[in-house]
């Protein structure tokens, strides 16, 4: 009498089969992932520029470097809602980085705004002539030129 059901080597090469399909998936993955990563970077990078833009018009200066969402949520209007962070930042609530031309929001024409990029090293600045340079892969807005 013969059982029904299946045999050892059967059942290996199942999982044999399955364990393949898994190593091609985690890699496609991860990959969606860092692509995610981008489009959230890009989609609060742009409201970020119209906020700062927004305030300068109000205030003739733009915001300070350190404080700038801060002051964006406590103008009046209020500009921004909520803090933005960077999502490929070092922690869950690294804030995407300002720079000034000048440094001086009294005296700066220029500003950029940028996330440090999948590598986590992404860097970027605007000079008084408003040049952007950009290193790695950062991503940014900027109402500088390339």
């Amino acid at each position: 009498m013969r059982r029904k059901g299946f045999t050892l080597i059967e059942l290996l090469i199942v999982m044999a089969v399955i364990a393949i399909l898994i190593a091609i998936a985690i890699p496609s993955f991860r990959g969606m992932q860092n692509e995610a990563r981008k489009t959230k970077a890009q989609g609060d990078l742009r409201p970020i520029k119209i906020a700062v833009e927004s305030y300068y018009k109000n205030n003739g200066v733009y915001p300070g470097e350190t404080t700038y969402q801060t002051t964006l949520m406590n103008a009046t209007p209020r500009i921004l809602e909520a803090n933005l962070y960077d999502p490929f930042g070092a922690t869950t609530t690294t804030t995407y980085v300002y720079d000034l031309s000048t440094g001086d929001p009294t005296t700066s024409k220029y500003y950029i705004i940028y996330s440090v990029g999948p590598s986590g090293n992404g860097t970027a600045q605007v000079d008084n002539n408003g040049t952007v340079t950009v290193s790695n892969d950062a991503i940014w807005e900027s109402n500088g030129h390339l």
